[in-house]
């Protein structure tokens, strides 16, 4: 029997029965594309945080592999990690490349609405895995994928080379795009952006699609917008997404940011009625729209910190919330959570993305509210 074979139907099994993949033309690519050819080699998380790597000679590499979960490849943007962690057992490490969550990829996959001789742009190759999933249902000359990364282009490449897939790949800032290739009908970010490049718009062809998330903490914001005359509408997706960011979308400073918020001297003490899960879960209904109103927020666990690049800093524990710097984020958390509730509680599909080369907002369908994005810092 092949154990691969039927781990993969299993996987598509409940990716059918879960409703977030239905064209036959990704259920065939889900069912033939051998996702443990992409992963010879990842890390799992230990619950003490650390990184421990898995090889195909691990007894479970199959099993893991075929999970609807992450694998992560790459921690700190450096290969060097993975050697550390073969030679010590685990390392400490922000992941920096993986193959996504396949229920996410379904999801964008769907939502790319591709149609026989549809050009795609993939800005991200990472692994790979997804690259192959669009050769097979596309063919191998529809697809051009772009990684900043060359030796993880590289890998992916031989992976794909492997697996019988040839698109065209390359090295480079995907916040740039492609332009030999372009225009192209679909542009699928399989990395969180900040705001939607100008290059993005500039190479989607007239009535072409971008399906990306955007680099939000809290929020974040699975969107498909329709270009047209250089600038591109859409709506967010009740389906959520959460990728790591464009490299050049990182948010540099949050990691210093952060950790101050963990011991650092308050300047106001009190309780809350707002529980932080509110603000920063995912699964919660009101954390779309705390988002746009703590842009650029950072957030961090144990405890619950947010912090913001202007030194405002948010620390919840319990029923008693601690800040800093010179906005009070949490005060502004609770005026955003009345203004959400006396608006009838809308949902992050409820809301709309314009995007033009001079600005880009969010709004919430039949009012005349709107959430500017701000440029990157």
């Amino acid at each position: 029997m092949d154990v691969a074979a039927n781990l993969r139907g299993q996987l598509v099994d409940s990716l059918l029965a879960s409703d977030v993949l239905r064209d036959p033309r990704w259920v065939d690519a889900f069912r033939q594309v051998p996702r443990h050819v992409f992963l010879p080699g990842f890390f799992v998380q230990r619950p003490d945080g650390a990184w421990e790597p898995v090889t195909s000679a691990h007894p479970d590499h199959l099993a893991l592999v075929y999970r609807n979960e992450v694998c992560v490849t790459q921690l700190n943007g450096d290969d060097r990690a993975w050697e550390q962690a073969l030679a010590t057992g685990a390392v400490t490490g922000v992941p920096t490349s993986s193959s996504s969550m396949p229920a996410i990829m379904a999801i964008m996959l769907e939502a790319l609405a591709v149609t026989p001789g549809d050009q795609v742009l993939e800005i991200g190759t990472g692994t790979g895995y997804n690259a192959a999933l669009l050769c097979h249902a596309l063919g191998d000359s529809r697809v051009t994928s772009i990684d900043v990364d060359p030796g993880v282009l590289r890998r992916a490449a031989s992976r794909l080379t492997a697996a019988g897939y040839h698109p065209t790949c390359v090295a480079g800032d995907g916040e740039q795009a492609y332009a030999p290739r372009a225009p192209y009908d679909r542009i699928l970010g399989t990395c969180a952006v900040s705001r939607i490049p100008t290059a993005w718009l500039d190479q989607t062809a007239p009535g072409g699609l971008i399906v990306t998330t955007f680099n939000r903490p809290i929020g974040a914001g699975l969107v498909r917008l329709t270009v047209h005359d250089g600038q591109a509408t859409g709506r967010v997706l009740l389906e959520d997404g959460r990728f790591m960011p464009l490299r050049a979308h990182r948010q540099s400073w949050a990691d210093e940011a952060l950790l101050n918020a963990l011991t650092a001297e308050p300047d106001t003490s009190r309780t809350t009625l707002l529980p932080s899960g509110a603000v920063v879960d995912p699964s919660s209904g009101f954390e779309f729209f705390a988002g746009l109103a703590l842009a650029e927020v950072a957030i961090a666990a144990d405890p619950i910190r947010l912090a913001h690049p202007d030194g405002s800093w948010v620390r919840h524990r319990g029923a008693v919330v601690e800040q800093g710097g010179p906005r009070a984020l949490w005060d502004e958390a609770e005026a955003a959570y009345r203004q959400w509730r006396s608006l009838g509680k809308p949902r992050r599909h409820q809301f709309t993305f314009t995007a033009t080369p001079t600005s880009q907002y969010f709004a919430l369908d039949n009012t005349p509210l709107t959430w500017p994005l701000l440029p990157d810092r």
